[in-house]
């Protein structure tokens, strides 16, 4: 048996005996987004310390548990917490917790982060639907031996924000009056910010947002068969656009204020899943 897939294992059997139902949706929760959490119905809470094998974060605003319960009627689990390449793991821990999730039966994740915001239209407190990504700044999740538990060795890309989850989530923010901005979310390594010749050269690519996470996670995801939804909050304007120095303050601060809308945003999207 392969050694990661062993401590997948390991920690789903783990988190599998500490529920009481089969979770169907995953939930990855970025900076500030954490509050959350407090609409889970039913929670059970598991410290990532007491999970075999499981890392645990490190940075401002990622609490590190796992929290199961119902949101809109459908059993989830949530991380309050994700890891990151900038803290020093393996690209493999880094998306750990996605082996798991594809572990425990879970087909749909939704995944959220905080930005900057690239595209010009953009203000601090919008909510962006990725609808791609670029990645060439860090190692491939799915570097070295092929894990075929998790899936194929060359796995396709060309869909890996699901069109039919983008479509449902445009349609829910129209009923609710929630403003959605669309667009390609860049990958950077972090933890530095970028500088403004970096932003430059990604608005060229094609970038309307950028950040140092989801990518990875997205792409262990795909891997796995997992349907994905992403969602951006935008906290700030990248380097340079609005010539001021950037923050990790700045960012909690604008993940609070929007906080509201992205809540109930989460909460109908979830119950009209069809999962």
């Amino acid at each position: 048996m392969d050694d990661l897939y062993r401590k997948a294992a390991e920690s789903a059997e783990y988190i599998q005996k500490r529920l009481t139902t089969k979770p169907q949706i995953g939930i990855v929760l970025g900076s500030g987004l954490g509050p959350l959490v407090n609409e889970v119905k039913e929670q059970i809470e598991i410290d990532y310390g007491d999970i075999p094998n499981f890392p645990i974060p490190t940075v401002e605003g990622h609490a590190g548990k796992l929290i199961a319960g119902e949101i809109g009627g459908k059993p989830v689990l949530v991380m309050k917490g994700r890891f990151h390449f900038y803290e020093g793991y393996d690209i493999s821990q880094v998306v750990f917790h996605i082996r798991v999730f594809k572990l425990l039966g879970i087909s749909h994740i939704l995944v959220t982060n905080a930005a900057g915001g690239v595209n010009r239209d953009f203000s601090p407190g919008d909510l962006m639907l990725i609808t791609d990504h670029i990645s060439f700044f860090a190692p491939s999740p799915l570097r070295g031996k092929n894990v075929d538990e998790f899936g194929v060795r060359f796995p396709d890309m060309s869909e890996a924000y699901n069109k039919e989850l983008i479509a449902m989530a445009e349609k829910t923010a129209g009923e609710l009056g929630i403003k959605l901005q669309k667009g390609v979310y860049a990958f950077t390594q972090g933890p530095m910010y970028e500088t403004p010749a970096e932003i430059r050269a990604l608005r060229i690519l094609g970038a309307d947002a950028v950040g140092m996470s989801t990518v990875p996670e997205v792409i262990a995801a795909r891997h796995a068969g997992m349907k994905v939804l992403g969602i951006s909050c935008i906290t700030n304007m990248a380097a340079g656009i609005l010539e001021q120095p950037l923050s990790h303050e700045e960012v909690m601060e604008t993940a609070k204020k929007v906080e509201a809308r992205f809540v109930s945003l989460v909460n109908k999207l979830i119950s009209n899943w069809n999962v």
